[in-house]
Protein backbone atom coordinates (compact mmCIF):
# COMPACT_ATOMS: atom_id res chain seq x y z
CA UNK A 1 0.00 0.00 0.00
CA UNK A 2 3.16 2.50 0.88
CA UNK A 3 4.32 1.82 -3.01
CA UNK A 4 0.54 2.60 -4.20
CA UNK A 5 0.44 5.75 -2.40
CA UNK A 6 4.04 6.64 -3.38
CA UNK A 7 3.85 6.17 -7.07
CA UNK A 8 0.30 8.06 -6.78
CA UNK A 9 2.13 11.18 -5.24
CA UNK A 10 4.71 10.77 -8.18
CA UNK A 11 1.95 10.86 -10.59
CA UNK A 12 0.50 14.13 -9.22
CA UNK A 13 4.23 15.86 -9.48
CA UNK A 14 4.80 14.60 -13.66
CA UNK A 15 1.19 15.20 -14.38
CA UNK A 16 0.84 19.21 -13.17
CA UNK A 17 3.57 20.20 -15.05
CA UNK A 18 2.59 18.00 -18.27
CA UNK A 19 -0.78 19.91 -17.34
CA UNK A 20 1.08 23.53 -17.76
CA UNK A 21 2.20 22.31 -21.32
CA UNK A 22 -0.96 20.51 -22.50
CA UNK A 23 -2.89 23.84 -21.89
CA UNK A 24 -0.94 25.51 -24.31
CA UNK A 25 -1.78 23.22 -27.03
CA UNK A 26 -5.59 23.47 -25.89
CA UNK A 27 -5.45 27.02 -26.09
CA UNK A 28 -3.71 27.92 -29.33
CA UNK A 29 -5.81 24.64 -30.54
CA UNK A 30 -9.44 26.13 -29.30
CA UNK A 31 -8.21 29.66 -31.10
CA UNK A 32 -6.88 28.73 -34.26
CA UNK A 33 -7.84 25.18 -34.88
CA UNK A 34 -4.37 23.29 -35.29
CA UNK A 35 -1.66 21.68 -32.90
CA UNK A 36 1.08 23.63 -32.28
CA UNK A 37 4.06 21.47 -32.51
CA UNK A 38 6.81 24.35 -31.86
CA UNK A 39 5.58 24.05 -28.17
CA UNK A 40 8.10 21.83 -27.76
CA UNK A 41 11.20 24.32 -28.91
CA UNK A 42 9.16 26.91 -26.81
CA UNK A 43 9.61 24.64 -23.72
CA UNK A 44 13.23 23.70 -24.38
CA UNK A 45 14.26 27.52 -24.35
CA UNK A 46 12.22 27.90 -21.06
CA UNK A 47 15.08 25.25 -19.86
CA UNK A 48 18.06 26.90 -21.54
CA UNK A 49 16.69 30.63 -20.25
CA UNK A 50 16.48 29.36 -16.56
CA UNK A 51 19.90 27.40 -16.62
CA UNK A 52 22.02 30.61 -18.09
CA UNK A 53 19.79 32.83 -16.25
CA UNK A 54 20.72 31.20 -12.94
CA UNK A 55 24.23 29.99 -13.63
CA UNK A 56 25.56 33.11 -15.71
CA UNK A 57 23.83 36.03 -14.77
CA UNK A 58 23.94 34.15 -11.16
CA UNK A 59 20.07 35.80 -10.69
CA UNK A 60 18.17 34.81 -7.33
CA UNK A 61 15.62 31.64 -8.71
CA UNK A 62 12.60 33.39 -8.03
CA UNK A 63 13.88 36.59 -10.95
CA UNK A 64 15.55 33.91 -12.86
CA UNK A 65 12.06 31.64 -13.30
CA UNK A 66 10.15 34.54 -13.65
CA UNK A 67 12.56 35.43 -16.33
CA UNK A 68 12.52 32.35 -18.33
CA UNK A 69 8.57 32.48 -18.10
CA UNK A 70 9.09 35.89 -20.07
CA UNK A 71 11.34 35.33 -22.23
CA UNK A 72 9.31 32.15 -23.53
CA UNK A 73 6.13 34.26 -23.64
CA UNK A 74 7.55 36.69 -25.73
CA UNK A 75 9.74 33.62 -27.82
CA UNK A 76 5.87 32.26 -28.56
CA UNK A 77 4.55 34.96 -29.89
CA UNK A 78 7.29 36.30 -32.01
CA UNK A 79 7.02 32.84 -33.54
CA UNK A 80 3.50 32.99 -34.14
CA UNK A 81 4.14 36.25 -35.94
CA UNK A 82 6.63 34.66 -38.03
CA UNK A 83 5.75 31.69 -38.52
CA UNK A 84 1.28 31.95 -38.60
CA UNK A 85 0.48 35.07 -38.91
CA UNK A 86 1.33 35.49 -42.96
CA UNK A 87 -0.18 31.52 -42.95
CA UNK A 88 -3.56 33.51 -41.33
CA UNK A 89 -3.25 36.80 -43.14
CA UNK A 90 -3.36 34.39 -46.54
CA UNK A 91 -6.28 32.32 -44.89
CA UNK A 92 -3.92 29.08 -45.88
CA UNK A 93 -5.79 25.09 -45.14
CA UNK A 94 -4.92 23.84 -41.12
CA UNK A 95 -2.12 21.50 -43.05
CA UNK A 96 0.15 24.12 -43.36
CA UNK A 97 0.33 25.82 -39.85
CA UNK A 98 1.02 21.93 -38.35
CA UNK A 99 3.76 21.91 -41.17
CA UNK A 100 4.83 25.64 -40.35
CA UNK A 101 4.60 24.72 -36.70
CA UNK A 102 6.92 20.71 -37.01
CA UNK A 103 9.07 23.28 -39.12
CA UNK A 104 9.60 25.61 -36.68
CA UNK A 105 10.00 23.00 -33.84
CA UNK A 106 13.16 21.28 -35.92
CA UNK A 107 14.67 24.67 -36.36
CA UNK A 108 14.32 26.04 -32.87
CA UNK A 109 15.93 22.45 -31.47
CA UNK A 110 18.81 22.93 -34.34
CA UNK A 111 19.82 26.63 -33.72
CA UNK A 112 20.50 25.55 -30.13
CA UNK A 113 22.70 22.87 -31.32
CA UNK A 114 24.58 24.90 -33.76
CA UNK A 115 25.27 28.02 -31.36
CA UNK A 116 25.43 26.13 -27.93
CA UNK A 117 25.96 22.33 -28.54
CA UNK A 118 24.38 19.22 -27.81
CA UNK A 119 25.71 18.69 -24.26
CA UNK A 120 23.94 18.49 -21.48
CA UNK A 121 23.91 20.68 -18.75
CA UNK A 122 22.53 20.49 -15.45
CA UNK A 123 20.59 22.85 -13.00
CA UNK A 124 22.31 23.86 -9.67
CA UNK A 125 21.40 22.57 -6.44
CA UNK A 126 18.60 25.37 -5.59
CA UNK A 127 16.49 23.03 -3.16
CA UNK A 128 17.49 20.34 -0.48
CA UNK A 129 17.38 16.70 -1.70
CA UNK A 130 16.24 15.90 1.66
CA UNK A 131 12.46 15.14 1.33
CA UNK A 132 9.60 15.72 3.38
CA UNK A 133 8.23 12.80 5.52
CA UNK A 134 4.86 11.98 5.70
CA UNK A 135 4.47 9.08 7.49
CA UNK A 136 6.83 6.00 5.58
CA UNK A 137 6.31 8.08 2.24
CA UNK A 138 9.08 10.81 0.87
CA UNK A 139 8.03 13.61 -0.95
CA UNK A 140 10.73 15.39 -2.72
CA UNK A 141 10.98 19.33 -2.30
CA UNK A 142 11.34 19.96 -6.15
CA UNK A 143 8.46 17.66 -6.44
CA UNK A 144 6.25 19.89 -3.94
CA UNK A 145 7.51 22.79 -5.83
CA UNK A 146 6.29 21.07 -9.50
CA UNK A 147 2.87 20.51 -8.19
CA UNK A 148 2.45 23.59 -5.96
CA UNK A 149 3.23 26.00 -8.87
CA UNK A 150 1.86 24.30 -11.53
CA UNK A 151 -1.51 24.36 -9.53
CA UNK A 152 -1.39 28.00 -8.98
CA UNK A 153 -0.53 28.65 -12.26
CA UNK A 154 -3.22 26.73 -13.61
CA UNK A 155 -5.72 28.11 -10.98
CA UNK A 156 -4.61 31.92 -12.39
CA UNK A 157 -5.44 30.67 -16.06
CA UNK A 158 -8.37 29.06 -15.92
CA UNK A 159 -9.71 32.31 -13.27
CA UNK A 160 -8.36 34.57 -16.57
CA UNK A 161 -10.36 32.69 -18.79
CA UNK A 162 -13.38 32.59 -16.76
CA UNK A 163 -14.02 35.60 -15.21
CA UNK A 164 -12.12 38.27 -16.69
CA UNK A 165 -12.61 40.65 -19.88
CA UNK A 166 -10.10 38.82 -21.51
CA UNK A 167 -10.77 35.67 -20.61
CA UNK A 168 -14.50 36.35 -22.53
CA UNK A 169 -12.86 37.65 -25.30
CA UNK A 170 -10.89 34.60 -25.86
CA UNK A 171 -13.69 32.21 -24.72
CA UNK A 172 -15.86 34.00 -27.85
CA UNK A 173 -12.73 34.35 -30.52
CA UNK A 174 -12.19 30.04 -29.21
CA UNK A 175 -16.45 29.78 -30.22
CA UNK A 176 -16.32 31.59 -33.51
CA UNK A 177 -13.21 33.94 -34.56
CA UNK A 178 -14.93 35.14 -37.46
CA UNK A 179 -18.34 36.03 -35.26
CA UNK A 180 -15.91 37.77 -32.82
CA UNK A 181 -13.98 39.57 -34.75
CA UNK A 182 -17.64 41.14 -36.08
CA UNK A 183 -18.58 41.59 -32.78
CA UNK A 184 -15.93 44.17 -32.31
CA UNK A 185 -13.00 41.69 -30.45
CA UNK A 186 -9.54 42.76 -31.88
CA UNK A 187 -8.98 38.93 -32.97
CA UNK A 188 -5.36 39.65 -33.50
CA UNK A 189 -4.28 40.95 -30.37
CA UNK A 190 -6.80 37.88 -28.34
CA UNK A 191 -4.11 35.40 -30.53
CA UNK A 192 -0.96 36.98 -28.99
CA UNK A 193 -2.59 37.01 -25.61
CA UNK A 194 -3.32 33.18 -26.02
CA UNK A 195 0.40 32.63 -27.57
CA UNK A 196 2.49 35.23 -24.47
CA UNK A 197 -0.19 32.74 -21.81
CA UNK A 198 0.95 29.54 -23.79
CA UNK A 199 4.58 30.65 -24.18
CA UNK A 200 4.34 31.91 -19.96
CA UNK A 201 3.01 28.10 -18.84
CA UNK A 202 5.92 26.59 -21.11
CA UNK A 203 8.71 28.35 -19.76
CA UNK A 204 7.57 27.64 -16.00
CA UNK A 205 7.42 24.06 -17.43
CA UNK A 206 10.61 24.17 -18.90
CA UNK A 207 12.62 25.22 -15.61
CA UNK A 208 11.05 22.76 -13.48
CA UNK A 209 11.64 20.16 -16.43
CA UNK A 210 15.33 21.26 -15.90
CA UNK A 211 15.47 21.02 -12.72
CA UNK A 212 14.25 17.75 -12.17
CA UNK A 213 16.49 16.26 -14.84
CA UNK A 214 19.35 17.84 -16.94
CA UNK A 215 18.92 20.55 -20.23
CA UNK A 216 19.46 19.57 -23.48
CA UNK A 217 18.64 20.40 -26.79
CA UNK A 218 15.75 17.19 -27.03
CA UNK A 219 14.22 18.10 -24.07
CA UNK A 220 11.16 19.72 -26.37
CA UNK A 221 10.13 16.14 -27.10
CA UNK A 222 8.62 15.09 -23.82
CA UNK A 223 5.55 17.70 -25.09
CA UNK A 224 4.56 14.54 -26.80
CA UNK A 225 3.45 13.87 -23.64
CA UNK A 226 1.50 16.90 -23.20
CA UNK A 227 -0.18 15.87 -26.60
CA UNK A 228 -1.28 12.98 -25.65
CA UNK A 229 -2.86 14.35 -22.29
CA UNK A 230 -4.39 17.44 -24.07
CA UNK A 231 -5.83 15.06 -27.06
CA UNK A 232 -6.81 12.29 -24.01
CA UNK A 233 -8.87 15.04 -21.42
CA UNK A 234 -10.19 17.41 -25.01
CA UNK A 235 -8.20 19.58 -27.01
CA UNK A 236 -9.81 22.74 -27.07
CA UNK A 237 -10.85 22.08 -23.02
CA UNK A 238 -8.64 23.51 -20.23
CA UNK A 239 -10.26 21.44 -17.34
CA UNK A 240 -10.04 18.47 -19.68
CA UNK A 241 -5.87 18.95 -20.44
CA UNK A 242 -5.01 19.74 -16.70
CA UNK A 243 -7.47 15.72 -15.87
CA UNK A 244 -5.68 14.29 -18.76
CA UNK A 245 -2.40 15.33 -17.73
CA UNK A 246 -3.16 14.26 -14.09
CA UNK A 247 -4.41 11.05 -15.41
CA UNK A 248 -1.23 10.19 -17.86
CA UNK A 249 1.13 11.09 -14.96
CA UNK A 250 -0.40 8.41 -12.82
CA UNK A 251 -0.40 6.29 -15.33
CA UNK A 252 2.85 6.59 -16.52
CA UNK A 253 4.55 5.99 -12.91
CA UNK A 254 1.87 3.15 -11.75
CA UNK A 255 3.26 1.50 -15.12
CA UNK A 256 6.87 2.18 -14.44
CA UNK A 257 6.70 1.38 -10.60
CA UNK A 258 4.62 -2.27 -11.07
CA UNK A 259 5.66 -3.27 -14.49
CA UNK A 260 8.74 -1.18 -15.98
CA UNK A 261 9.81 1.56 -16.91
CA UNK A 262 10.19 0.50 -20.67
CA UNK A 263 7.00 0.13 -21.13
CA UNK A 264 5.97 3.99 -19.90
CA UNK A 265 6.08 5.26 -23.41
CA UNK A 266 4.02 1.93 -25.11
CA UNK A 267 1.14 2.56 -22.50
CA UNK A 268 1.16 6.55 -23.19
CA UNK A 269 1.00 5.75 -27.28
CA UNK A 270 -1.38 2.92 -26.58
CA UNK A 271 -3.95 5.50 -24.29
CA UNK A 272 -3.38 8.04 -27.63
CA UNK A 273 -4.39 5.39 -30.71
CA UNK A 274 -7.45 4.11 -28.11
CA UNK A 275 -8.57 7.50 -27.52
CA UNK A 276 -8.56 8.85 -31.22
CA UNK A 277 -10.45 5.46 -32.06
CA UNK A 278 -13.12 5.11 -29.23
CA UNK A 279 -13.38 8.60 -28.00
CA UNK A 280 -11.88 11.07 -30.68
CA UNK A 281 -12.91 13.97 -28.73
CA UNK A 282 -11.55 13.16 -25.71
CA UNK A 283 -13.06 13.06 -22.17
CA UNK A 284 -14.05 16.85 -21.86
CA UNK A 285 -13.53 17.92 -25.73
CA UNK A 286 -16.33 18.74 -27.84
CA UNK A 287 -16.85 16.72 -31.73
CA UNK A 288 -15.59 18.72 -34.10
CA UNK A 289 -15.42 18.41 -37.92
CA UNK A 290 -12.91 21.03 -38.92
CA UNK A 291 -10.21 21.03 -35.93
CA UNK A 292 -6.72 19.06 -37.29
Amino acid sequence: MTQFFQQFINGLSIGSVYALMAVGYSLVYSIMNFSNFSHGGVIMFGAYFGYFLLTIYKLPFSVAFIGAALLTALMAVVIERVAYTPLRERKAPYLYFIISAMGASIFLENIIIATIGPTFRTYPEIFSKTPFKLGVLSVGRLDVLMFVTSAICLALLIYIIEYTKIGKAIRATAYNIKASALMGVNTNVIIIIVFALGGFLAGIAGVMFGMKYTVYPQIGAITLKSFIAAVFGGLGSLQGAVVGSILLGIIETFTAGYLSSQYRDLIAFALLIGVLVVRPMGLMGKATEDKA
